[in-house]
């Protein structure tokens, strides 16, 4: 039985994913940060449909001795989602040295070192790291300056741990188009999200299981590596 971590496991995208890959066999690791409440929640839920099959797991992905202490307690994997991700505005006008450091972080440091702590264990396995991206690593968001770079770099991340770690290792990447609108400060206005949905070519918004369902593909598929599928309903085509 395959093991899996996924980081921001607990909400969202993320708890979806947990759910997916638990559905399809996987014992789960769910990683939050301050969702606490959450992650035990859905812990709770997938243990009583199979008898001490997930866990749950505090961490500040954005803390660098973290990273490494969260790693050495996992002595068995298969599979990593580097899922954890902040997303809100920075106009370059307004961007600052705080904002930089807690997306890039976030975003960008905490997966790479992640990848490179959990090497080891899941070269053993033969595994894969999978790696949520978003399409405006590619397509810029306006007034999202410092998210989009992360991501750009996240993207190119996938792309070289792809090639240095195999073939021991499989990186891969999905990038979300339009699947959960955005939160708290973030929060789009209603003619922001229908400018939105009318770039997409199948005229709606994805779903969390979409995403999810690539995770799953991607896991599954032996024989891809350094790929980044977008799952964003032909977004990117009128973009």
């Amino acid at each position: 039985m395959k093991t899996a971590l996924i980081t921001g496991g607990a909400q969202r995208i993320g708890a979806q994913i947990t759910q997916t890959l638990h559905e399809n066999g996987c014992n789960v690791i769910i990683h939050y940060r301050h969702s606490e409440q959450a992650a035990l929640t859905l812990a709770q839920q997938l243990n009583s449909k199979r008898a001490n099959s997930a866990t749950t797991l505090q961490a500040e992905l954005s803390d660098f001795d973290t990273i490494k202490i969260l790693s050495d307690t996992i002595d068995n994997l298969d599979i990593l989602v580097n899922n954890a991700s902040v997303f809100y505005p920075t106009p370059v006008d307004e961007a600052n040295q705080d904002s930089w450091n807690q997306i890039m972080t976030t975003n960008l440091m905490a997966p790479f070192f992640l990848s490179q702590s959990l090497a080891p264990t899941l070269s053993k396995k033969s595994g894969c790291i999978i790696n949520i991206v978003d399409i405006h690593a590619q397509r810029p968001l306006k007034n999202h300056s410092i998210y989009n770079i992360s991501k750009a770099g996240l993207a190119m991340m996938t792309k070289t741990l792809a090639k240095e770690l195999a073939p021991d290792i499989r990186v891969c990447g999905v990038s979300p188009g339009s699947i959960l609108w955005p939160e708290n400060e973030a929060e789009l206005t209603v003619e922001q999200k229908n400018k939105m949905l009318n770039k997409i070519a199948l005229g709606k918004q994805g779903s969390a299981q979409d995403i999810a369902n690539t995770v799953l593909f991607l896991a599954n598929s032996p024989y891809i590596t350094g790929q980044i599928i977008s799952v964003d309903g032909g977004r990117t085509l009128n973009q």
